[in-house]
């Protein structure tokens, strides 16, 4: 047999006319093997075949901007001291560095939550998909605390411990797990409400640890150790469950979805701005005079307006990226074939690069092998006024990028050619 082999129960064999030998399982999934490699995946759900390479092209998009978030905190000089949307001492450019990446971790959710109803639908059971989905919840969760923790300050024995992306990630595939059980119809209506209605629960404070995981930007203490819940279940687990209801339809034919997404799209930014036009509910920070004002809501945890401002423009832009087929080594393909890899190598690359400029500028660096102050760090171990301009940043960044896209073909190649079972949990 040519090439790699997975798994199956039974097979038959058919002969094609590219020369290839097609083996279909009689009982879990189809094979198709090619002279040179091996087309499908059966244990990731984020495999190319198992989901539109429009999606991967989203990802992948997300993937490079969200690096330049990392890449502003590590360096800029402004992230070291205030937020870049308080209005009273950002910039247009700098709040809109910051802005712009608002559209990362919604999509991520969301489009995790499609990928897995597509992989449903290329002949798994909704046992299989469960499985999958609160091992590899617990996989993330575990990493949030140990790689990622590690990478923000070279330290797991002391500072805080961020619940952040990863976590919140690995929680909601873990809630998935269960809800994907549900009628689509059932879990579309929850998600929905739970995305629109949270807000409610807003001037609820009950001071609780289980209260701060579900929907509480916290810091407190357990076990004499500082958490820090960045990315409150609650409403992620609703984004990437209305991710699985989407998949129903990403099942059309290219035309017809990409006019329903558009006008999905279309629809929600129109709400965003009637909602904050209105100003009454959907926001905990009611917005005053300006642009920056208005487009400036809570991520921690997301509000209906910041879902709102953020998904819409993303489904738009899918419909756009759906019109066109992209394969390896498509950069946007590239990323979006490998996110977590990407993820969590661009993270310590970042950070070990502030070591050598810091060293050029300042003529000692030590102090850069721990969290920055724009990420919890101790902003009195740093020089006065640490920091880049912004220029600085956006160059770092594309270097960062451009560095690590052959390492990203690479792997992204390897998982192609290698059907591992542990390789859909990098």
């Amino acid at each position: 047999m040519i090439g790699n082999t997975v798994p199956f129960r039974s097979s038959v064999g058919t002969k094609r006319d590219d020369g290839g030998l097609r083996l279909q399982a009689m009982t879990d999934y189809t094979v198709e093997f090619t002279p040179s490699r091996v087309i499908l995946d059966p244990y990731d759900i984020l495999a190319p075949v198992a989901r539109l390479s429009s999606l991967d092209a989203l990802r992948g998009l997300i993937m490079i901007v969200m690096a330049l978030d990392h890449t502003r905190e590590f360096f800029h000089n402004g992230a070291m001291t205030f937020s870049p949307e308080d209005l009273s001492k950002t910039t247009p450019l700098l709040f809109f560095t910051r802005w712009i990446t608002h559209i990362c971790a919604p999509v991520f959710m969301f489009t995790t939550g499609a990928a897995a109803f597509l992989w449903l639908e290329r002949g798994h059971t909704k046992g299989q998909l469960s499985s999958f989905l609160w091992k590899r919840g617990l996989w993330l969760a575990l990493l949030e605390v140990t790689a990622f923790r590690f990478a923000i300050s070279f330290n797991l024995l002391s500072g805080p411990i961020f619940l952040s992306v990863l976590w919140a990630l690995g929680l909601s595939m873990i809630v998935l797990a269960a809800l994907i059980h549900l009628p689509i119809r059932l879990l579309t209506v929850i998600s929905l409400s739970t995305i629109a209605l949270h807000n409610l629960a807003d001037v609820w404070r009950p001071q609780s640890v289980l209260w701060n995981v579900l929907h509480r930007l916290a810091v407190f203490p357990l076990a004499d150790i500082t958490f820090i819940t960045a990315y409150p279940l609650i409403p992620w687990f609703a984004v990437m469950a209305l991710g699985f209801c989407f998949g129903t339809i990403l099942k059309n034919e290219p035309a017809v979805r990409q006019r329903i997404t558009l006008r999905l799209g279309l629809a929600a930014t129109a709400a965003f701005i009637a909602l904050r036009l209105l100003n009454v509910y959907g926001d905990p920070s009611p917005w005053t005079t300006g642009l920056l004002s208005f487009l400036r809501t809570n991520k921690y945890p997301p509000s209906l307006l910041y879902l709102l401002m953020t998904l819409g423009p993303a489904l738009m832009l899918f419909s756009c990226l759906d019109r066109r087929e992209r394969t390896l080594p498509n950069p946007l393909i590239v990323f979006g074939r490998v996110p977590l890899f990407f993820f969590l190598v661009h993270f310590y690359v970042t950070h070990l690069l502030t070591y050598p400029l810091a060293l050029v500028k300042y003529g000692q660096a030590a102090f850069t092998l721990q969290a920055s102050p724009a990420m919890g760090g101790n902003a009195a171990a740093f020089p006065a006024a640490y920091g880049y301009n912004l220029l600085t940043v956006y160059a770092i960044w594309v270097g960062v990028v451009v560095g690590l896209y052959p390492v990203c073909l690479w792997f992204a190649r390897y998982k192609e050619r290698n059907r591992s079972w542990w390789l859909s949990y990098l």
